[in-house]
């Protein structure tokens, strides 16, 4: 293996190969794995390519992955089927031969004799491989991965299971990763913003991204209720990080964020009610559960969280809830009127300190010109007082009760004293 370099920052390209990813068959999971571990030693992922079982289509992934980053891992493609192509592609690509590896057959005689599975043919060319490259042992599985050098540059070919390219990975891949590149640099830092629009906020942050020097870069993630924003640090750009990260901070002054990937809104709302030992219900027309849902994710929830109605039909708001008839009739059931009087309904009925209430028209269907698709009442029950607040969404069903919920939580949190 090559010499430990003096590299501050290192582009990756990761090639997925097989049809079946193509055709939706099967789910990608194996990207993600790999790009998060290279990010956490310092390398970052530029690309991500899918090329199915063609010999002259994965060939020229590879040439053009090799001229564009210092690394390259690809997965899939070793099995021991016909339409199984990495390992012959791999062995033109870089000039070797296919032979027979003694110490490869040795691993998969002592597999298959400990799953008490006889040796064939197929299983014998899982241990045909490249003369010129770096073997790894699988314990996982039959296919070996394979450690391919062209210069500085490396390419390292893994299984498509997900299970045995995860243990290559983390036994054999990022060890030798971290020894060979130990001054690679990548960092970043994350805040959510919520309740501003993406294009809002980019209008907001465009001079202060314009200052940004080399190394840094701003990435806008929107979802539902809110927009992620990604400060990352490239190479020696990371000592500036945290100065351009303060500064970030002081142009959302005003705005509703929180620091860090990890702290969602419910896992902060958990925090809030075991601190101030609280319980909490929820009574849900147009969000379905979601908001109980978003509760119950975080675990230890059932130290605060009592439980949830869904009251989706106006008789269970009347029957289970109290909410009046002649409210509804005169109102609605999208109304401050039922919305209040199921958040108090529901905090009477479960005898729970807070309550959180929703109703509304999620769409597609259903909106009037009073009453738009995406209009949401939400409404929070205290031991003091009932507040709502009247909301317009989006257009998308699914937008609609991810942002109800959210924003369901954030008012809750908002008036817990």
């Amino acid at each position: 293996m090559p010499e430990v370099q003096i590299l501050f920052y290192m582009n990756a390209i990761i090639i997925t190969i097989g049809d079946e990813i193509l055709l939706g068959q099967i789910l990608d999971t194996n990207s993600r794995y790999i790009a998060e571990h290279l990010a956490g030693i310092g390398a970052e992922v530029k690309e991500v390519l899918t090329v199915g079982d063609k010999q002259d289509e994965i060939y020229r992934t590879v040439d053009y992955a090799m001229g564009g980053a210092e690394l390259v891992i690809v997965t899939g493609g070793l099995g021991p089927t016909k339409d199984d192509m990495t390992k012959k592609v791999l062995a033109e690509y870089f000039g070797s031969k296919l032979v027979l590896n003694s110490q490869a057959m040795g691993w998969l005689e002592e597999l298959l004799r400990g799953r008490g599975i006889a040796l064939n043919e197929n299983n014998r060319n899982q241990a045909v491989l490249p003369d010129n490259c770096r073997i790894l042992k699988n314990e996982k599985g039959t296919a070996c991965g394979m450690w391919f050098e062209r210069g500085w540059k490396s390419l390292i070919s893994l299984p498509g299971v997900p299970f045995e390219m995860e243990h290559l990975m983390e036994s054999a891949v990022l060890p030798e990763l971290k020894k060979r590149y130990p001054n690679l640099q990548l960092e970043y830092r994350m805040l959510k913003v919520y309740d501003i629009p993406e294009s809002e906020l980019a209008e907001r942050l465009d001079k202060w991204e314009d200052s940004l020097p080399e190394g840094l870069g701003l990435a806008y993630l929107p979802s539902p209720g809110l927009v992620k924003l990604r400060l990352t640090a490239k190479g020696k750009a990371v000592f500036k990080l945290e100065e351009y990260y303060t500064t970030l901070k002081a142009e959302l002054s005003g705005l509703h964020y929180m620091e860090g990937e990890g702290e969602t809104v419910e896992k902060q709302f958990g925090e809030l009610c075991l601190r101030k030992q609280i319980s909490v219900v929820t009574a849900e027309s147009c969000t379905g559960g979601y908001i109980a849902h978003l509760i119950t994710s975080v675990p230890g929830s059932s130290a605060y969280f009592k439980g949830s109605v869904v009251a989706y039909a106006n008789e269970v708001k009347e029957d289970v809830l109290g909410v009046r008839a002649t409210d509804i009739k005169e109102w609605g059931a999208v109304s401050e009127t039922v919305v209040c009087q199921m958040a108090e309904g529901v905090r009477q009925l479960m005898q729970a300190d807070y309550a959180v209430a929703t109703s509304g028209v999620a769409g597609p269907d259903g909106g009037t010109a009073e009453k738009p698709v995406g209009t949401v009442w939400i409404a929070v029950a205290t031991p003091q007082k009932t507040i709502a607040r009247k909301f317009i969404f989006s257009f998308t069903r699914e937008r609609n009760i991810a942002k109800a919920a959210v924003k369901a939580l954030e008012m809750l949190m908002e008036n817990i004293e």
